[in-house]
């Protein structure tokens, strides 16, 4: 019997799996991803009609984080596992210039592609960091919301991942989600290193 991938191996994997979709998204998943998969989530149309190839390719998103709840002017939000800034982006039009987007990603290629866009579309008002959600690189109480999409489960280390991201949620501060959720106890799906960065 092999002996299951502990954390290192798990980001490890992790970060080699998105390394490749930092490039594109396409054809690495079983469900849509990139402009389609957006579309398909119900993010706002208008915002997805107009956004170059650049900034969705990489998309690959399980839910829409920004349906559970609104995201106001002025406020500053982390996305935990950014990707190539997708989300962020999507965020800033929310939180207009008075507002901050932060994002924080286990992969540098990810971070650098994130930058590039923000940086190209305008978003003035935004930090992106490599950083794991077991490790929050940001003080306590700095976010008014945290958003994720489809990041969580690829954490190994749950428990420590909600308690960072309570640590860096201002009081009454929001988590909105979306992620895979196994019904039951699996493993077997948690015994490989596909398993886990997938």
């Amino acid at each position: 019997m092999t002996n299951k991938p502990d954390t290192i191996e798990i980001q490890d994997a992790i970060r080699k799996k998105y390394a490749e979709i930092s490039c594109s998204a396409e054809g690495k998943f079983n469900y849509p991803t990139g402009r389609n998969g957006a579309i398909s989530l119900s993010y706002d149309t208008s915002i997805i009609e107009s956004m170059p190839n650049e900034l969705i390719e990489s998309f690959c998103g399980v839910g829409n984080p920004f349906t559970l709840g609104p995201i106001n002017l002025g406020e500053t939000i982390i996305d935990v596992g950014c990707g190539a800034g997708f989300d962020l982006f999507y965020a800033s039009r929310m939180v207009g210039q008075t507002g901050k987007v932060c994002g924080i990603d286990l992969t540098s290629e990810m971070v650098e592609k994130a930058k590039l866009n923000l940086k190209h579309y305008s978003v003035s008002n935004y930090d992106v960091q490599i950083a794991g959600v077991e490790s929050v690189p940001y003080k306590d109480s700095t976010f008014d919301v945290a958003i994720s999409n489809g990041v969580l489960n690829l954490s190994p280390l749950k428990e420590k991942s909600f308690r960072e991201i309570y640590r860096v949620l201002k009081p009454n501060g929001r988590l909105q989600f979306a992620d895979i959720v196994l019904k039951e106890d699996s493993p077997l799906m948690r015994s490989t290193l596909e398993a886990w960065s997938n």
